[in-house]
């Protein structure tokens, strides 16, 4: 992973001696961790990886995950692995490294304040400086490898979402439903889900943040299922909308324009242009509507090793689009007490467009009809 390192240190000045990527325990992990140490199993609760700027990383693994860090470094011979026996082992392997020091960096984003204060206990004289920006910035930007993955893991989401018709009941609950999909997206390869999955039934479908309950499913209600998987450590993030039947006319009205508000986004993404103006694109449509304001969250976000990986694209978002980010568009219309709309693919931006990583449908679908 010697390239990811390095383009870690290019966005750092002064350059460090090192950065340093310390974990504590799950859920406490550094996902830059597995950035500049690309393993595809085993926690590594405990560890410490240091990057120096000529690309080499150093990993401390614990006996738990041994083999599968000695088989990350023979694969990368940039990784050198060392294996902690037991706690003490930590300090010691620490200051060996990074002893001599005068500065490191560190992920002050995902570090933890335990974590920093023993690595000021342990390294007195070291002076610290935060790389949480240059990791971001170098994360936003996706090599070929990462790509590949998360192409994979938007596959995987892109079947299951073509499934959930299929799954659809009535009577069943809204965690009946979220395991389901769930279920089918193991079936087909994932190894584990980016986030909580959403599912609403009815006013519940309004909430774009909610959380799944043992509320049954209705005639004449609305669904919106937002989920993902992780390929490889690299998550997808896919939201599709539909109507249990009867239909309404107004819902499918909402479904159109949003369907038309991601249309207005994805018409000019490309590399340079800034975050915003794809923003505004759908909001314009959306406020064009009977529905003005009730789009209220920005139209997407990065994805990567975190379902959020670093960028946000909203009303405000002055920095461009780059080449080889992937990123979520996902505009929505919400009426509480009704229900909501909510679409949304995950796309890698390219020099003249983008090109989709989830396939599945988008148009006005009723189920159960």
């Amino acid at each position: 992973m010697k390239e990811r390192v390095q383009k870690i240190f290019r966005g750092l000045s002064p350059t460090p001696d090192a950065v340093v990527f310390i974990n504590s325990a799950e859920p406490h992990i550094d996902q830059s961790f597995y950035y500049v140490f690309d393993t595809m199993s085993g926690l590594f609760e405990g560890s410490v990886a240091v990057a120096r700027p000529d690309g080499t990383t150093d990993v401390l693994s614990s006996k738990l995950e041994e083999e599968s860090a000695r088989e990350a470094a023979r694969i990368d011979p940039s990784v050198r692995i060392s294996v902690m026996n037991q706690p003490v082992d930590r300090k010691k392997w620490v200051v060996d490294q990074l002893g001599d020091a005068k500065t490191v960096a560190a992920n002050f984003r995902e570090t933890t304040h335990e974590d920093f204060r023993f690595l000021e206990t342990v390294l007195p004289k070291v002076s610290w400086a935060d790389a949480s920006q240059a990791i971001r910035n170098a994360r936003m930007v996706k090599d070929a490898t990462e790509i590949e993955r998360l192409a994979r893991a938007g596959a995987i989401g892109s079947k299951a979402a073509e499934a959930i018709p299929g799954l659809i009941r009535p009577g069943m609950t809204e965690i009946e439903l979220a395991s389901e999909i769930e279920h089918r997206m193991n079936q087909e390869g994932a190894t584990g889900r980016s986030f909580s999955t959403i599912v609403g039934f009815g006013a519940n479908s309004a909430e774009p943040h909610y959380s799944p309950r043992n509320v049954r499913l209705e005639k004449g209600q609305s669904i919106v299922c937002d989920f993902g998987c992780l390929h490889q450590r690299y998550a997808s993030d896919i939201t599709r909308s539909f109507r249990f039947a009867p239909g309404d006319a107004e819902m499918k009205k909402v479904h159109e324009t949003v369907e038309a508000a991601q249309s207005a986004a994805l018409a000019i993404i490309k590399a340079g242009l800034p975050g915003k103006d794809a923003h505004m694109a759908a909001q314009r449509v959306v406020d064009a509507s009977p529905w003005k304001g009730r789009f209220i969250h920005g139209l997407g976000h990065s994805v990567g090793l975190a379902v959020h990986d670093g960028y946000g694209m909203g009303p405000n978002t002055e920095e461009p689009l780059q080449a080889g980010m992937v990123v979520t568009v996902e505009p929505g219309i919400y009426l509480p007490g009704k229900g909501g709309v909510r679409i949304e693919d995950d796309i890698v931006v390219t020099e003249t467009g983008y090109r989709f990583l989830t396939t599945a449908r988008r148009e006005y679908l009723e189920v159960g009809a």
